[in-house]
């Protein structure tokens, strides 16, 4: 069945500078590839050369851009207090953009709406009666806030803002569970929480995270690996769960692992490094890059990445990336939940800072190790997160979703 689709997304996912743009760009694709597909995105900054509409055009039957500005985030009293909607999901919020999604959204014109995340759901859910909405979940927003609470370090005040918003994001959760006519999800465990502490009868699919694996083929790059142990950590650098990730390796792993490998180097890749990131590189063997061009080449010049997260929720698309290309990964189990990859055979696991240390400097010691993890990463990659696999699964899904919701 080939079905009309809006998909609808908070942002623009172009350039693929980010781990949340290489999940929605991809599907995007996959599902046009399989259905008509009319893409509407929010953006905060003009199109002036045109080069992004080009982009989507080239798969996406129509395209548009709507103009946003996020708002000042409401003050406790009274504005926020007496808003039913999560402050999260209120900050997307804007009368012009509802206007431009109710103008599409007409009885017979769609035969599915598809958004990234729950804060575009005040605009779907008007039009529920006559088109229904599924939900790409980049992460569950009530596990990951709850994860960063339990983790992070906030003020008593940051602390009870976050208990005003997680009463009313909990209800919010419950709603979307309810109204949609699909979440979908990145894991396994995404899966379970939502079961678990939302909706047990919510309609989820689990969806991994992919990898293009054309991309980030092994031969894509050149294979110079560097002459000393060298550990890559890639990712945006002002995502809180990496920056938590990096502090926790920093305050409780790093010295551990000088003391096994005193000549061992550490190459932090990624765009928007806040200060506290930056500090590291003045650290012996740090290297802080800031954002680059193209990571291929970072990823070849490390013998291994290195996932010490301990905030979840989703998947995490640099192991994908680094498995698919031939950088063999350490992690934890956190880090790699939703994978479903094996501790020894395509991933070393570890969960407290002697184990991690001890798997790096393991790994870095042992070349037979490391050929193995690397041979069995990249077939895993190939067999199991390919992109055009994963999107194909998931537009096939839509067409049974949609028989079963027409009227016999």
């Amino acid at each position: 069945m080939n079905l009309n689709l809006l998909v609808i997304y908070p942002y623009a996912p172009w350039p693929l500078d980010r781990g949340t743009y290489q999940r929605t760009f991809h599907l995007l694709k996959a599902l046009a590839l399989h259905h008509n597909v009319d893409f509407v995105a929010l953006t905060e900054e003009p199109d002036d050369t045109g080069e992004k509409r080009a982009v989507f055009s080239e798969f996406c039957r129509e395209v548009e851009f709507i103009p946003f500005a996020h708002p000042p985030w409401q003050k406790l009293f009274p504005q926020r207090l007496l808003n039913p909607l999560p402050s999260n999901v209120q900050h997307w919020q804007s009368p012009d953009v509802a206007q431009a999604i109710n103008r599409r959204l007409t009885p017979g014109r769609y035969d599915l709406v598809h958004i990234c995340d729950l804060v575009l759901m005040p605009y779907v859910l008007p039009h529920k009666h006559h088109t229904p909405f599924v939900v790409d979940r980049s992460r569950v927003d009530l596990q990951f806030q709850i994860m960063e609470h339990k983790t992070l370090r906030f003020s008593t005040r940051d602390r009870l803002l976050r208990w005003e918003s997680y009463a009313k994001l909990w209800l919010y959760e419950k709603k979307l569970a309810r109204e949609s006519l699909l979440e979908v999800v990145c894991g396994p465990d995404d899966e379970v929480f939502l079961h678990q502490h939302v909706d047990p009868k919510a309609p989820v699919m689990v969806v991994a995270n992919g990898v293009d694996l054309d991309y980030f083929h092994p031969a894509s790059a050149p294979d110079s690996r560097a002459s000393e142990p060298t550990v890559i950590f890639c990712g945006a650098m002002d995502y809180s769960p990496n920056v938590d990730a990096l502090r926790w390796f920093f305050e409780s792993i790093h010295e551990k692992l000088l003391q096994r490998l005193p000549d061992v180097r550490i190459l932090i890749v990624g765009k928007n490094p806040i200060a506290e990131v930056q500090a590291y590189g003045s650290r012996q063997g740090v290297t802080v890059t800031g954002g680059v061009p193209d990571v291929r080449p970072y990823y070849r010049r490390a013998w291994l990445q290195m996932v010490p997260l301990r905030i979840g929720g989703g998947t995490r698309l640099k192991i994908v990336e680094s498995l698919a290309i031939g950088t063999p990964v350490v992690s934890t189990t956190i880090g790699a939940q939703g994978l479903e990859l094996k501790h020894g055979e395509n991933i070393l696991l570890a969960d407290d800072p002697e184990s991690f240390a001890s798997e790096i400097s393991r790994a870095l010691s042992d070349p037979e190790l490391l050929r193995r993890i690397e041979e069995n990463g990249i077939a895993t990659a190939t067999d199991r997160f390919g992109w055009p696999a994963i999107g194909a699964r998931l537009a096939n899904h839509y067409d049974t979703l949609i028989q079963k919701s027409q009227p016999t």
